[in-house]
């Protein structure tokens, strides 16, 4: 042994050493007498913790994104969504959510509620695996809840009300979002029990974010001005959604490498083919917009990384890299073509998160179904399934798409219901007034502006600056500080200045 240690000293070393659980408790064990820890490897846990960080950090780069796509005089509405639902879901999973999806005696399509705010949630391996703990496993997953419904809620972009919407979260989370992701992941799920493989998410995230999106933007009906020369589509704020895609793309590692629930070789797979999957994506939802553009597009670019960050996720680990370039180049091309949709069908999408979530969630699970590998999923040391079509399991595409299916018509439809209920209940009512709409979400439901020059500018032309000023007569220069064109820019349309007259 080097440094003269020999084999009988290393009994006198102080560390901890992995025993097998013991299956003594529900809690896994009296912590007052026993060491809990022992059952567990002190990297996995720190693994867990992190990616646990990083998906939050995820939550408000879906506010950044979105509040980019938006109008300015709705972006700070949009921010605030995102992080209200991280609030919100964040006491929903506590008081029930993650019992109803991930108790260990669940059914095939639900929870019970044995771990009703979070009940014996303590020491004990978790369903998801047994390498570690279920409070950790529990705190990892709300994560997942959270972000998938900020994703959903940014269908309520520039003419949704608040309040209705914050009910929604806490209703949806618990009617659509819980039964999914207990039937896609419990051991008991009838998904899980037939063999469907969706390793982060592709159907309980985006095609059920995605799918409710639509219903909700179906719900809402069309934004004052859509398909009229009033309504500017283009993005208000473009660096808003790079740093959106930044910090989406970062949180991404801890999405996808850290639902291998363990640092090992499949997280690390995980990671690499996350990382290669969004950069194709980018670029080749880029060079698409580049052929009818002729310009560079760095929204464009943007919203193709999202796109292959969300085929990835399925399939993230199942498939060895060189199956990513094809997750990145075929999921950009579909979200990118499925923007066209919402005209087709006639439903005002204003954040394309149907095109973008849904669409690329289903191709992901598809092309999961087709390059799945055993030696890829083995690499965490103990997981073993048969693989996709390339290593000839052929019934796996089937199980993906009746997985994606069900996802998709179970959300869209339950969206719909639910909120058609909601809009009967008095005060709930989702959609906001037409002069709320005109003035935009942030002043009429925040009272606060992403901007201070859009509070300045709706002073002076509605005539309640300090100095009492009259009201708009037809002078657009720009107050003392604001760029000329900044000024311009914010200023509401004519046909918004004749609404608020």
């Amino acid at each position: 042994m080097p440094n003269g240690v020999g084999s009988s000293d290393l009994s006198s070393l102080n560390y901890t050493v992995l025993v097998p659980y013991n299956g003594s408790i529900a809690t896994g064990g009296d912590s007052l007498k026993d060491n809990v820890n022992v059952f567990y490897e002190s990297g996995d846990i720190a693994w867990m913790i992190t990616s646990t960080a990083l998906v939050l950090l995820m939550i408000p780069g879906v506010g950044f994104f979105y509040s980019g796509l938006a109008r300015r005089k709705s972006a700070l509405s949009l921010i605030w969504l995102s992080i209200m639902a991280t609030g919100v879901i964040s006491f929903q999973w506590f008081f029930w959510g993650y019992s109803l999806a991930f108790s260990h005696t669940a059914g095939k399509f639900i929870g019970d509620l044995s771990n009703f705010g979070f009940r014996n949630v303590l020491a004990q391996p978790s369903v998801g695996s047994p390498r570690i703990p279920d409070l950790l496993f529990a705190v990892y997953q709300g994560m997942f809840a959270a972000i998938t419904v900020a994703l959903a809620v940014g269908a309520v972009a520039e003419r949704g009300r608040m309040l209705p919407c914050v009910v929604f979260m806490f209703v949806w989370s618990t009617v659509i979002y819980d039964p999914i992701a207990c039937w896609t992941w419990n051991p008991h799920g009838w998904v899980y029990v037939m063999g469907g493989l969706d390793f982060a998410g592709g159907t309980p995230v985006h095609i059920a974010s995605g799918s409710a999106a639509l219903a909700y933007s179906l719900m809402l009906g069309k934004r004052r001005g859509h398909g009229t020369h009033e309504l500017n589509f283009r993005p208000h704020n473009v660096t808003h959604i790079v740093i959106g895609t930044v910090f989406l793309w970062v949180g991404w590692f801890g999405f996808n490498a850290g639902s291998a629930l363990g640092a090992n070789m499949r997280a690390v797979m995980a990671a690499v083919v996350t990382n290669l999957a969004a950069s194709v994506g980018g670029i080749t939802w880029c060079v698409l917009d580049y052929r009818l553009e002729k310009k560079w597009s760095t929204v464009g670019f943007c919203s193709g990384v999202i796109a292959g960050l969300v085929a990835i996720t399925p399939g993230s680990g199942y498939v060895p890299a060189w199956a990513a370039v094809v997750f990145g180049v075929v999921g950009g091309a579909a979200c990118n073509y499925a923007t066209k949709l919402k005209f087709l069908i006639g439903i005002d999408d204003a954040l394309d998160i149907f095109a973008v979530h849904a669409i690329g969630g289903i191709v992901g699970n598809i092309l999961t179904g087709f390059f799945a590998a055993d030696y890829i999923v083995h690499l965490d040391g103990y997981s073993n399934v048969p693989g996709g079509w390339l290593k000839h399991n052929y019934i796996q595409l089937g199980y993906q798409l009746a997985d994606s299916a069900t996802g998709f018509a179970y959300s869209f439809g339950g969206t719909c219901i639910i909120l058609f209920l909601m809009n009967l209940i008095p005060g709930l009512s989702l959609r906001a007034s037409e002069q709320a709409e005109v003035l935009g979400m942030d002043d009429a439901e925040i009272g606060e502006f992403a901007y201070d020059y859009v509070e300045l500018t709706r002073d002076v032309i509605n005539g309640d600056s300090i100095d009492g000023g009259s009201k708009y007569s037809g002078d657009r220069s720009p107050p003392v500080g604001v760029h000329e064109k900044t000024f311009a820019s914010s200023l509401p349309d004519e046909e918004d200045i004749k609404s608020r007259q």
